[in-house]
């Protein structure tokens, strides 16, 4: 099993909106197989608690305009991690030392990346 076209979509539209914020390691991995939650995990970084939370902001606003909302969202005022579930596509913006900390790339390291426009 793979992750939905539309998953994906939302994730490209995730990935740009992230880009135009100056995300950093911007990364998107197809959860599919492993979870039955969601389709991709999208992950991105800022620098700051005020670039986390515009980089969150700005997601959940162009997936919005796609049709989507996010059905829970966590840790926005905090400005460390915000988590936003938008069903398919589940997006974790951290501070950069947080994921450092965390590391959910090893995590998820058996998932495939799921190429990204800018990639291509």
């Amino acid at each position: 099993m793979t992750a939905s076209s539309r998953a994906v979509s939302l994730t490209e539209a995730a990935a740009r909106a992230a880009a135009d914020k100056k995300a950093e390691e911007v990364v998107a991995l197809d959860v599919s197989e492993h979870l039955p939650l969601a389709d991709i995990f999208l992950i991105a970084s800022g620098s700051n608690e005020r670039q986390v939370t515009a980089i969150a902001e700005s997601i959940e606003e162009a997936l919005l305009d796609q049709g989507a909302k996010a059905i829970r969202r966590e840790g926005m005022r905090e400005g460390r991690w915000a988590l936003m579930d938008f069903n398919d596509v589940i997006v974790h913006v951290m501070h950069q030392e947080d994921r450092a900390y965390y590391e959910l790339e090893r995590l998820w390291k058996d998932c495939p990346v799921v190429p990204l426009a800018d990639e291509q």
